[in-house]
C-alpha cells in the first residue's frame, strides 16, 4: 500500500510540473519572451526541483518497507508501485498516439482548427507520458534496490561499508555511470539528427530544382530519413548497451564483489535523480511550446483581430520598424487604422519570437524526455540483474582477490 500511494503522489507531482495548466510550465512559456536562454535555464531548474518530492516519497517507502519486513518489504513496495502498471502503460501510450494524430492532420492539410485540437491532446499526452515515466523510474529504484539486496546475499555479505576504499570508489564510479550513459544516448540522437538534416537538405535541393524545371511530379525519397533513423537506433546503441552490462562485471572481475556493490549503489542513487529531472524537464519544455502556440492562436482568433491580413500587417510593422529608435514617432504619424494594423503585426512578430524560443527548448528536451530519461530505467535494472546473475562468479573469480567482509 505504501508503494501504491507513493506512486500516486509521484504521478501528481509529475503532472503539476509538466502540465501547462499549472504555474511551472506557464512560467516557462512566459520566459520565452526574452529568448531561448531563460527558457532553457528555467527548464533545467524545473527538472531539478521536480525531483524533491518523488525522492522523499521513495525514501519514505524504503524506510517504512524495510522497517516492516526487511528486503522482502522492499520487494512488496516495488510490487505495490507496479500495481498501477496497466494504467501507467496506457497513459504512456496516449502521448505518441495523439502526437502522431497531429502529424497526420498536418500532412493531410486539414483545417487549422483540427491541428489546434490535436495540439491540446498532444499537450495532455506529454503530461501522461511524463507520469508514466515517473512510475517507471520510481519502481526501477525499488526493484533495483531489491535486486541489489539479492546480490549482497549472493556474494555472502550482509552490508556495504562505504568507508572502505573499494566500496567508496565503486560508489563514485556508479554515480557517474548515469551521466556517461545519458551522454552516449544524447550524442546518438544529435549525430543521427545531423545526418538526417544532411539528407533533408539534399532532398530539398532536388525538389526545388525539379520545381524550377517544371517537374511537379517529383517524388521526395522519405525512405532515406527512415533508414538514417533505423540504422542509428541500432548502431549507436551498442556502446550504451555495453556500458550497462560491462561496468558492474568489469568492476567485479577486476576489483571483486565489494566494488560491484558500490557501483550498483551509485547507479541507483544517481540514476533516479537524472531520470526524473530529464523526463520532467523535457515534458515541461514541450508543453511550454504548446502553451505559446495556444496563446498565439487565441490572439489570432480574437474577434477584433479576425479581419486582419497576417502577412500584410507583419510587412507594415517591419516597414515602420526599420529604425527601431524612431518606431514610436513613425507609428504616431500613421492613421488610426494603420496604427491598429501595425500594432497587430508587432504582436505577431513578438509571438513568433516567443515560439522560436519555445521550439528551441522543446528540441533540447526531446532527447532528454524520450531517450536519456526513460533509458536510465534500463541502466538501473539491467546492471543489477547482470550482477546478480554473475554474483557467484564475481565472488570466487576476481583479479585482486579482495574478499568480502563475511568471507574474511
Amino acid at each position: 500500500m505504501f508503494g501504491l500511494w507513493s506512486g500516486m503522489i509521484i504521478g501528481f507531482i509529475t503532472n503539476y510540473y509538466t502540465n501547462n495548466s499549472f504555474s511551472p510550465t506557464k512560467h516557462l512559456a512566459d520566459s520565452c519572451k526574452d529568448g531561448p536562454a531563460p527558457n532553457i535555464i528555467l527548464g533545467i531548474a524545473l527538472g531539478y526541483k521536480s525531483c524533491i518530492i518523488p525522492i522523499l516519497c521513495i525514501t519514505a517507502t524504503i524506510g517504512y518497507a524495510f522497517a516492516s519486513a526487511g528486503m522482502y518489504g522492499i520487494g512488496l513496495s516495488a510490487l505495490g508501485m507496479l500495481g498501477s502498471l496497466p494504467v501507467a502503460l496506457s497513459v504512456d501510450g496516449y502521448g505518441p498516439i495523439s502526437d502522431n494524430a497531429g502529424g497526420m492532420a498536418e500532412m493531410c492539410g486539414l483545417p487549422g482548427e483540427i491541428r489546434r485540437r490535436t495540439d491540446a491532446l498532444d499537450a495532455a499526452g506529454n503530461t501522461t507520458a511524463a507520469v508514466g515515466k515517473g512510475f517507471a523510474i520510481g519502481s526501477a529504484c525499488l526493484v533495483g534496490l531489491a535486486l541489489f539486496g539479492a546480490f549482497i546475499t549472493r556474494i555472502g555479505d550482509n552490508s556495504v561499508d562505504i568507508l572502505k576504499p573499494t566500496q567508496f570508489a565503486g560508489l563514485l564510479v556508479g554515480a557517474m555511470l548515469p551521466y556517461w550513459f545519458s551522454a552516449l544516448t544524447m550524442q546518438a540522437v544529435g549525430d543521427a539528427a545531423q545526418e538526417m538534416m544532411a539528407v533533408i537538405k539534399i532532398e530539398y535541393d532536388l525538389l526545388m530544382a525539379a520545381q524550377a524545371a517544371g517537374k511537379e511530379d517529383h517524388q521526395v525519397d522519405y525512405q532515406k530519413c527512415i533508414k538514417v533513423s533505423t540504422d542509428s537506433s541500432l548502431k549507436l546503441m551498442i556502446a550504451p548497451g555495453i556500458l550497462v552490462i560491462g561496468s558492474p562485471l568489469l568492476a567485479g572481475f577486476v576489483f571483486g564483489p565489494d566494488a560491484t556493490a558500490g557501483v550498483l549503489a551509485g547507479i541507483i542513487v544517481s540514476g533516479v535523480q537524472v531520470a526524473i529531472s530529464a523526463s520532467n524537464t523535457g515534458g515541461a519544455w514541450d508543453n511550454a511550446k504548446k502553451e505559446v502556440e495556444k496563446r498565439r492562436n487565441e490572439y489570432l482568433a480574437a474577434p477584433e483581430n479576425r479581419d486582419y491580413d497576417v502577412d500584410e500587417c507583419i510587412a507594415e510593422f517591419n516597414a515602420c520598424n526599420k529604425d527601431s529608435k524612431k518606431f514610436e514617432e513613425t507609428l504616431k504619424s500613421k492613421s488610426a487604422e494603420e496604427q491598429s494594423r501595425i500594432t497587430f503585426g508587432k504582436e505577431l512578430v513578438f509571438h513568433k519570437e516567443k515560439h522560436v524560443a519555445a521550439v528551441i527548448g522543446d528540441t533540447v528536451g526531446d532527447p532528454l524526455k524520450d531517450t536519456s530519461g526513460p533509458a536510465i530505467n534500463i541502466l538501473v535494472k539491467l546492471s543489477a540483474i547482470t550482477s546478480l546473475v554473475f554474483g557467484s562468479y564475481i565472488k570466487n573469480y576476481h583479479y585482486f582477490g579482495n574478499k568480502t567482509a563475511a568471507t574474511n
